[in-house]
């Protein structure tokens, strides 16, 4: 069973994503050792989210709850959060609604830029680190995959990233009230991580020829040298931070990398050096006019930066808020092949669910073919034509059922095909698959209340999506 916690923008403040945020590397390892029910996790954790997607082995009659609530657990106790605060804030999807809302995840459709672009490596690097930690399932496996093929889709097929969309092309746009040429612009990008290079592609779009690079881990200079820009040393660092006009911050580093203090200090590490020249005398901080863009998550720009005359801070929060509305021709089209595609990966897990009962057809088809053979063979069937007949009159008979299982499937109608057989053959799947189909019902009342419950029997839910307290 499929399930994914989620904290992102649109359900949770952003104190709290930067906690889940900060310690995500810890936390899919530790949701697997919170429940013996749970098999997998894979964690997609961005500058506005939080995702752990869950694969789920409950044993037969078991409910999922308290395997979920102990991935809950597990989180609040890597990211220093309370559960009760993490099961009312987390949105809670299960069964085929993980599918559409991981494709439309991965596609860019939930972000705060509708359709941004850096979305779909995240997605795809989350599933690589879970296969470096050991955390994924051939099921989150094939689960994610499909989701990196409906983003590529959903790419070719509409024009809803065309535009090379961006949180960092955002806040580029909202910062162009102040700054009055961009060519004369002199910027410096603290960081080398995931929004570093898209930081430095859309400065150079708009004409930026004057960045240089910072690295508070010390990769800077490879950074600059693959990219053709000059390095800053940690001794300067102050310094050029304070001689700007535009500082960029995209690291992932748990610490504030620009304060106050930092730029303060660099103030007077200009003034004394400016002193120092014959006839020159130090402008006034009060002149100085500097815009702080923080893309980091973790925060990495401090609020008491802009206590400082001159200084503006433009983070996250203020980046949400302003976020355009999105192009609703664009978005109608990438959200039908998300719909498509999730409806897809559906029918195949149905399928898949109605496998038990399709072995049970077969074996009672083949146990009464297999007695014939032998009366056939008893009576002198020498050539085996009648073998041969009789193998062919079972294919033909059971390749009708074969099919309308497929199709009651993608329908959502298992149980018909099910009750189907046992009232013409008396046919029935395996009690232990019966049982756990059985006990779905049961387990999605639990966690999502009656009304939807029937979806997690026979047919799987389509689209059910609730909060996980």
């Amino acid at each position: 069973m499929l399930i994914c916690l989620t904290a992102s923008h649109k359900n949770a403040g952003f104190d709290m994503l930067e906690r889940l945020s900060a310690n995500a590397e810890q936390a899919a390892p530790r949701i697997l050792d919170g429940h013996d029910a749970l098999r997998g996790a894979v964690v997609v954790a961005t500058c506005n989210r939080f995702e752990a997607y869950l694969d789920l082995d409950a044993p037969e009659g078991a409910s999922p709850v308290p395997a979920v609530h102990e991935a809950i657990r597990a989180v609040g106790t890597v990211a220093g959060l309370e559960p009760e605060e993490l099961r009312t804030t987390f949105g809670f999807v299960h069964g085929n609604a993980v599918a559409g809302h991981l494709f439309a995840v991965a596609s860019g459709l939930e972000s705060v830029v509708v359709g941004e672009g850096e979305i779909a490596g995240q997605v795809r690097r989350s599933l690589e680190k879970a296969r470096t930690e050991g955390t994924t399932t051939p099921e989150l496996e094939r689960l994610f995959q499909r989701a990196s093929q409906t983003s590529r889709r959903v790419k070719n097929e509409t024009g809803i990233g065309g535009e090379g969309r961006s949180l960092v092309r955002l806040a580029l746009d909202l910062a162009e009230s102040r700054v009055t040429d961009w060519a004369q612009t002199r910027v410096l990008l603290v960081g080398t991580g995931r929004f570093a290079g898209a930081s430095l592609a859309a400065l150079r779009d708009r004409g930026v020829t004057d960045v240089r690079v910072y690295s508070p881990s010390g990769r800077g200079t490879g950074f600059a040298h693959s990219h053709g820009i000059g390095a800053v040393a940690r001794g300067e660092y102050a310094a050029v931070a304070a001689s700007v006009d535009l500082i960029v911050t995209c690291t992932t580093a748990e610490h504030h990398v620009v304060d106050r203090a930092l730029i303060a200090v660099g103030r007077e590490e200009l003034a004394a050096s400016v002193a120092m020249l014959p006839g020159a005398t130090a402008p006034e901080p009060a002149q100085a006019r500097q815009l702080v863009i923080d893309l980091g998550l973790p925060r990495n720009v401090a609020p008491d930066v802009v206590g400082l005359p001159g200084v503006e801070l433009l983070d996250l929060e203020t980046i949400k808020i302003h976020a355009p509305l999105e192009e609703l021709g664009s978005t109608d089209a990438a959200r039908a092949i998300v719909t498509r595609d999730a409806r897809a990966f559906g029918d195949t897990v149905e399928e898949r669910d109605l496998a038990p009962a399709v072995v049970a057809l077969r074996r009672h088809v083949f146990d009464i073919l297999d007695a014939e053979i032998s009366r056939a063979q008893a009576r002198g069937d020498d050539d085996g034509r009648t073998e041969a007949a009789l193998r062919h009159m079972a294919g033909v008979l059971l390749h009708t059922p074969m099919v309308r299982s497929r199709e009651l499937a993608r329908a959502g109608e298992q149980a018909a095909w099910i009750d189907g057989l046992e009232a013409l053959f008396g046919v029935k799947p395996d009690a232990a698959a019966q049982a756990v189909r059985d006990a779905r019902t049961a387990d999605a009342a639990e966690v999502t209340g009656p009304a939807e419950a029937a979806d997690a029997a026979g047919r799987a839910p389509r689209a059910s999506q609730a909060d996980a307290s």
